[in-house]
């Protein structure tokens, strides 16, 4: 595929946490164990990207706004140094801060590696510093729109033998992929094929091998990914889990499609409740699960609204901002969380603490 046209990079702006946006990704990267090409790309334009262009941030425009995004850390002297008083300098480059735990980078950086690793064996190996972050996405989007039109175009059988039965629940019935089935890829093209995703689409159609099949089954067959898949009870798939293997024995949940890569439909979410709940997950919560109000918590899997301890509140809206809307009986704390933080999301939701709907009454000119 030649190479996009640079009609997009990387915006002026500054992040206040660059330094940790950084080793958060060095960190991941070693403990996947990326090839050289693919750490070194990600250290550049997936950082350079985070700084510059990732959104949701949070607009940094006084030095007392510093102080409380970096809390407890102190201030380093060139943001103080940025500021005169508490206004920022006049024609600054903007400047941000970036939650690092947001399910929000992951879910991008999962993305990027999906592009990166579908890279090995094509004319663009080795040359993958030529292309910068936003022509990366442009790309992966660009090949998943033509990959979703392909898969239109054919249709494969299911192959019972590369499955094993799960989990039994309401609507249907859990399968895991089997690492060692000869029939394994088989079955991830048929998942593709009726999902309407990327999982099980190989460059060879016929041999099933390359493309971004090709990184997906691979990872099963060495046992790095294991993917479970929800069928209903005439066989057909509403719901892919893929799980990374975690060197400690647990699981990390990577991503939880429903069709066309869009969440799983309300009707089936407490079937996935039921699963997550019986595997031995980390406490990251995906992307995937955030859209559809599903998080991981002490107490298990769960969705935010059944959520009531004060404490529990606090952490989930502090790692998911996003979620605050969905909190049946938000606490006081959790609502001067939000004003302090993220005040803008009381435009559709009034706060319900009247001390609250006080301080963030509109002031006369």
């Amino acid at each position: 595929m030649p190479l996009p046209r640079k009609s997009s990079g990387y915006a002026p702006r500054n992040a206040l946490n660059a330094d940790r946006l950084k080793a958060d990704i060095a960190a991941r990267s070693e403990k996947r164990g990326d090839r050289a090409e693919v750490r070194d790309w990600l250290l550049n334009h997936f950082f350079r990207h985070l700084v510059a262009n990732f959104e949701p941030a949070q607009n940094i425009a006084t030095l007392e706004a510093a102080r409380q995004a970096l809390f407890p850390e102190s201030l380093p002297k060139w943001v103080i140094a940025r500021f005169r008083a508490t206004e920022m300098t006049s024609g600054a480059v903007p400047l941000v801060w970036v939650n690092p735990e947001t399910p929000q980078i992951l879910a991008l950086e999962g993305r990027l590696l999906e592009f990166l690793d579908s890279r090995q064996g094509t004319a663009l190996a080795g040359k993958l510093n030529r292309v910068n972050c936003p022509q990366a996405l442009a790309i992966w989007e660009k090949e998943h729109a033509e990959m979703a039109t392909r898969i239109g175009r054919g249709w494969r059988q299911s192959q019972p033998e590369a499955l094993r039965k799960w989990l039994a629940t309401a609507n249907g019935m859990f399968v895991e992929f089997l690492s060692d089935s000869a029939a394994l890829r088989a079955e991830m093209a048929f998942e593709s094929y009726m999902m309407r995703h990327c999982l099980g689409q190989f460059a060879d159609r016929q041999a099933l091998t390359g493309g971004y099949g090709e990184s997906y089954a691979k990872a099963i067959e060495r046992k790095a990914l294991r993917l479970i898949s929800f069928r209903d009870t005439g066989g057909q798939p509403h719901i892919t889990i893929s799980l990374e293997v975690l060197a400690e024995g647990k699981l990390r949940v990577e991503q939880v499609k429903g069709k066309q890569n869009r969440p799983p439909v309300e009707r089936y979410v407490d079937d996935l409740l039921a699963c997550l709940n019986q595997i031995n997950t980390n406490e990251e919560t995906p992307e995937d699960c955030i859209r559809i109000g599903v998080v991981r918590t002490p107490d298990g899997w769960r969705r935010i609204e059944s959520v009531r301890d004060a404490a529990m509140q606090t952490r989930l809206v502090v790692r998911y901002p996003q979620l605050f809307h969905r909190l049946a009986s938000p606490t006081p704390m959790v609502e001067w969380l939000i004003a302090a933080r993220q005040p803008e999301l009381f435009a559709e939701h009034a706060p319900q603490s009247a001390a609250i709907r006080y301080a963030l009454r509109p002031r006369k000119p």
